[in-house]
């Protein structure tokens, strides 16, 4: 489920929470499975102390209704044998009854009187003598040369013997073996048929909220006609578009209001403004006193720095408001910055400054020409105004992954250490600048219009240094990016 923003599908939400549900589920069908487990070697465990309980009782009874003359060992072995046949939990395939099944009587004196089964009578009655088999209590057995013990009962007879009787555990361990064998298969089946369950249907549920995020992300404060998908399911996921497209449609109005009261306020001030301007130039024309001339002269141009101050705010208001209208086309910015150091390099030597490029070719990016042209030009500007007769400008461009990395530096006395934390806030300056605090909050705007951003900091050596970081496809290369950016492709 890989998404737009470039995020595996092993990092997706529904992986997520599958492999939690799954790792709950699988504890839990664990837990279940070996309480079954324990049940059922309980079970089968009863029903074979059962058999040897009654089978013992049996053979102790024959022994001793037996006549004790030469036939004795054959009849009571013959029954032993016969009731080696009736084992629990054996099947065609286990083999000889007899190599699983032991019949063992001793006298008074603890003498083996006979052996019948499986296992030398010796070897056995060694191994149950160092087991101490208690009196109707079946135990386990371990008898030299089996690797399966045994599972023993005991009866004592009236003249003083003991008559024991055991059964191999070979056929139980083999039944619980074959039960695990089932278990483990339907369990791993039910994790996984669960696992699918959950991430498919979470799957399916957080779909919504992707179309939903990428509907959402491809609009933008210009353009805000388009809405999230809804569906008719009247469940969480059709609220949560609903809600989405009320709040677009508030943002809408608010975004159409700023538009309306910036346009509204540029139209009332700029005419005024351009009115005045024409009237002082044409005054300026019948003027022939030098001072009154001087005097019309700096009034047009502080009425173009108040313009220039009008613009910039209006500019850098719409940006802060995601509101930035673009005009797209492909830039090559080291042609770009070449021809405005051509521009500004006359003015920086008439005051001192030198100005150098380092730059490693040509650099196409797609932006909006003339933002980017006046963002470079306050840039220099600033330069200019702040920096003394002696110092070097150095211009800094190369491309970096997928982005293009533009670094204007000086050695310069650097930024006031109070002003760096806030340096691209409106109306923050340094305290011996004469500016108004706008040019490095429009070239932060220009920046964050474009997809990118921009960094202060001080130089190696001292000075300034400004790096603005741009995307080389800064706003998307989709024609529904640029819509939802509100950006015209020239």
């Amino acid at each position: 489920m890989s998404s737009r923003t470039g995020k595996a599908q092993v990092r997706s939400a529904a992986w997520r929470i599958s492999l939690w549900a799954t790792l709950a589920y699988t504890c839990g069908t664990v837990i279940v499975f070996i309480v079954l487990d324990r049940f059922v070697a309980k079970d089968i465990q009863r029903r074979t102390d059962a058999w040897l309980s009654g089978e013992v009782e049996v053979l102790s009874d024959v022994a001793e209704h037996t006549p004790n003359d030469a036939l004795y060992n054959r009849v009571v072995g013959e029954v032993a044998e016969l009731a080696s046949r009736e084992v629990p939990n054996r099947t065609a395939a286990s083999g000889d009854a007899g190599s699983a099944v032991f019949f063992l009587m001793t006298g008074s004196d603890g003498a083996m009187k006979l052996c019948v089964g499986a296992g030398s009578g010796e070897t056995n009655l060694q191994a149950i003598r160092s087991r101490r088999v208690l009196l109707d209590r079946p135990s386990d057995i371990l008898i030299q040369g089996f690797s399966v013990p045994f599972r023993v009962a005991s009866v004592a007879m009236d003249g003083g013997g003991r008559v024991y009787l055991g059964v191999s555990e070979r056929d139980e361990m083999r039944v619980l073996r074959n039960l695990r064998l089932r278990f483990f298969l339907l369990w791993l089946s039910l994790v996984q048929l669960g696992f699918l369950v959950v991430f498919f249907s979470s799957r399916r549920t957080l779909s919504h909220v992707r179309r939903i995020t990428e509907a959402a992300s491809r609009i933008g404060h210009s353009d805000l006609k388009a809405r999230v998908p809804t569906s008719e399911r009247h469940d969480e996921m059709a609220d949560l578009a609903l809600t989405l497209n009320r709040m677009l449609d508030r943002i809408e109005q608010s975004v159409l209001q700023l538009h309306t009261i910036t346009d509204s306020l540029a139209h009332d001030l700029r005419s005024p403004l351009t009115a005045m301007r024409g009237k002082l130039e044409t005054s300026l024309g019948s003027l022939r006193d030098g001072e009154q001339a001087e005097a019309v002269v700096a009034a047009i141009e502080e009425l173009d720095r108040l313009t220039e101050f009008l613009n910039k705010s209006l500019d850098v208001a719409e940006a802060k408001a995601d509101a930035l209208f673009l005009r797209v086309e492909p830039i090559d910015l080291d042609e770009l910055l070449r021809s405005m150091i051509g521009l500004y390099e006359p003015s920086m030597s008439e005051k001192g400054l030198k100005i150098e490029l380092q730059s490693t070719g040509p650099v196409r990016i797609e932006a909006d020409p003339g933002l980017i042209h006046r963002m470079i030009a306050n840039l220099f500007d600033n330069e200019l105004k702040h920096l003394g007769p002696g110092y070097t400008v150095t211009v800094v461009l190369r491309e970096q992954d997928d982005c293009t990395l533009l670094i204007v530096r000086d050695n310069g006395a650097g930024f006031d250490p109070d002003v760096l934390p806030h340096l691209f806030s409106m109306r923050v300056k340094g305290r011996h600048s004469s500016g108004h605090g706008l040019g490095l909050a429009f070239v932060d705007a220009v920046m964050r219009a474009h997809g990118g951003s921009a960094t202060a900091s001080e130089a190696e050596g001292g000075g300034a240094e400004i790096t603005l970081t741009i995307p080389n496809h800064s706003v998307g290369s989709g024609s529904a990016d640029k819509a939802a950016r509100g950006i015209v492709q020239v």
